[in-house]
């Protein structure tokens, strides 16, 4: 109770999802909201659908502050993250949702340097630095009642290949390695480090390969036979940030309804 006889909140845990403002990582955003958690959502800009994103999280019964810019401007990571920790007076969890499909899809002999950099730019280079970001300030400071995790989206690219977008799997691969590398240096401060794989999930991102992805399905192409939704991701991401998977780190979790399974 307050001084004034009012109920006190209880201390909630703390999570920054980036690439928050539609598709997986709003779901995920809502889902750590429905799990009890005050969100902080990075996103490029703070436009109609980032408000949805803020709206939904509210109405799950958490606090919300967002943060604009992109996670490829290295230089700005000191800055996003300090306003990051500081929006709800510290930070447990970090999801790195954040990433950008390829300008075109096709033959990977045409694919330009330019399409690359820009690949790797958002879904790589700035995921690795921005973590890295995170996990010195958690290094530095003693360990909260809750856990901590880290917790990146990749892809079942990842694994599977897709010549048609070349660039892309080889960032999302570049991402297994990465959260090999954090679970390890990170093991000693009881930090879980984890990797999700979505397989085929309905966001904007894969609207443009609808057709082609609902052929696909209904051959059969993954044992569960239907459309992955984005709260499948986000429900997985708060099982893993709870810290139940206590022995448990570095490891990929499929959301994908079996796809990545070798079947004859």
């Amino acid at each position: 109770m307050t001084e004034r006889g009012e109920p006190t909140r209880q201390a909630r845990p703390r999570v920054l999802v980036t690439g928050a403002r539609r598709g997986i990582g709003r779901a995920i955003a809502w889902a750590f909201a429905e799990g009890g958690y005050d969100v902080v959502v990075n996103d490029l800009v703070r436009d109609e659908a980032a408000r949805a994103t803020l709206a939904g999280i509210e109405a799950r019964g958490g606090r919300t502050a967002f943060l604009e810019g992109s996670i490829a401007e290295t230089s700005a990571h000191g800055d996003l993250v300090a306003r990051a920790f500081a929006a709800f007076g510290g930070l447990e969890v970090l999801v790195n949702n954040a990433g950008i499909s390829v300008r075109k899809r096709g033959d990977m002999m045409e694919v330009t340097p330019e399409r690359f950099d820009e690949q790797m730019a958002t879904n790589l280079r700035g995921t690795f630095f921005l973590t890295q970001e995170v996990a010195r300030r958690w290094l530095a400071s003693p360990p909260p009642s809750h856990p901590r995790s880290l917790i990146t989206i990749s892809s079942v690219n990842a694994e599977m290949v897709s010549p048609d977008r070349a660039e892309y799997c080889i960032a999302k691969t570049g991402l297994a390695m990465m959260t090999k590398l954090f679970a390890v240096r990170l093991a000693d401060a009881g930090i879980g480090v984890f990797e999700i794989r979505p397989g085929i999930i309905r966001t904007d991102m894969t609207a443009v390969a609808k057709e082609r992805y609902d052929r696909l399905i209904g051959e059969g192409i993954s044992p569960v036979k239907r459309w992955g939704e984005p709260a499948d991701v986000g429900q997985v991401a708060v099982a893993l940030a709870g810290g139940q998977f206590h022995f448990s780190t570095g490891d990929a979790f499929y959301v994908d309804g079996g796809l990545h399974i070798h079947r004859m």
